[in-house]
């Protein structure tokens, strides 16, 4: 009975080996198929080598440029980069140099060396105004050149890092910053710290002409006989005067600036009623399109008076004028009121202003429109100016 439990007893352990060994050969099978699935998977990308971009004009280095190529270019997930320092350790170990393979036969061959599909490799050069940013594709396989790209930015060697950016993108069907793209490459889009920095600042420093309406007593002042100590005008006037402005902010898709503007109003009709006003504002850098508010000061005749029982204007002198109210007070309510016939005062007000400036080349063309609520009327007005770019 021994003999045979001894039996049963290794019979059992013999299979629990077996099985064990069954096991672990399919766990291992297992993983060796998932790695050939991975690898199969990763094939399905075309390994690409980004060498060093030629650099002309700028001081930049080739090889920290070929360097930023090769990371927006792994960015995009549409091809196997190459290690650079696999590569760099290949060219050491061949004795070869990344600063003198910029054609095609070159880079075919080195391309063959490495196992590359596909090798990219571009200039970036100064030419004049601009900075051409030039790329080509290489087909290692066909010995072909798959594409080219190229594209002309303005010359701001500050910006390169986005230049690499927007190109790789723009070249590779990547999302590009439409913005930054106009704005790095268009000479009159709208301003920025990117395409105008602190020495090249844009200003809509100018001339303002316009026209400037009324509303409630003012308007009915305006219209007024100057016997009744009205203006006898048009309730419309013309405006001139000169915009000078700061900016203190330039950032992003914004400008704050501070805006200083005299005017003159009332010359067409005989009046002379200058003003200033004195404007904090915000400009996109997008569209040009700008809102603004501040205190205005103009210089306006004043006079005290009353209004009769027949609702009449008088002056409060005209009361004790007349014989026949002598030693009786006035019954009238005494007010301040807009007069000719008064003395000119210090008349503040708050301005809401927005606008836009369009651009024709270098001229900007500012045109706003802006609106001054008032216990005397409100007065509503458009003006337009006109100014080169300048430094």
């Amino acid at each position: 009975m021994n003999t045979e439990f001894a039996k049963i007893l290794l019979l059992q352990e013999n299979t629990e080996i077996m099985k064990s060994t069954i096991t672990t050969i399919a766990a291992l099978f297992m993983i060796a198929t998932g790695a050939n699935n991975m690898n199969a998977q990763g094939s399905d990308k075309a390994s690409l080598t980004v060498i060093n971009i030629d650099v002309k004009g700028l001081n930049e280095d080739p090889a920290i440029v070929g360097n930023q190529v090769r990371m927006e270019t792994e960015k995009l997930n549409m091809y196997e980069v190459k290690d650079k320092y696999d590569v760099q350790q290949f060219l050491e170990d061949n004795q070869l140099s990344m600063n003198k393979c910029f054609g095609k036969t070159c880079l075919v061959e080195l391309g063959k060396q490495l196992h590359s599909d596909k090798m990219l490799t571009g200039s970036v050069e100064l030419f004049g105004k601009y900075i051409v940013v030039t790329y080509r594709l290489i087909d290692v396989n066909n010995n072909s050149i798959e594409k080219t790209y190229v594209h002309e930015f303005l010359n701001l060697p500050e910006e390169i890092r986005s230049m690499i950016k927007l190109s790789v993108a723009d070249m590779f069907g990547g999302e590009v910053d439409k913005n930054l793209m106009t704005k790095l490459s268009k000479p009159f889009a709208f301003d920025n710290l990117n395409n105008n920095p602190d020495q090249d600042r844009l200003r809509l420093d100018g001339p303002r002409l316009g026209f400037v309406s009324f509303t409630g007593d003012l308007f009915t002042r305006i219209q007024d006989s100057k016997d009744i100590g009205g203006f006898d005008a048009l309730p419309v006037m013309f405006q001139f005067g000169y915009q000078f402005e700061k900016q203190y902010l330039n950032e992003g898709n914004a400008q704050a600036l501070i805006e200083f503007i005299p005017l003159i109003t009332g010359l067409d009709q005989g009046y002379f009623i200058p003003s200033f006003t004195l404007l904090h504002g915000l400009r996109s850098n997008v569209n040009g399109w700008e809102f603004a508010i501040g205190p205005t000061f103009n210089f306006m005749p004043f006079a005290n008076g009353y209004f009769d029982s027949s609702n009449a204007w008088y002056l409060e002198r005209q009361w004790h004028e007349n014989p026949a109210n002598q030693g009786v007070n006035n019954p009238y309510k005494i007010q301040s009121r807009i007069d000719r016939r008064g003395n000119y005062k210090l008349n503040t007000g708050f301005v809401i202003a927005v606008g836009r400036t369009f651009k024709s080349g270098k001229l900007n063309i500012p045109v706003n429109a802006f609106a001054t609520p008032s216990k005397h009327g409100f007065r509503f007005g458009v003006s337009f100016g006109f100014n080169a770019r300048n430094k």
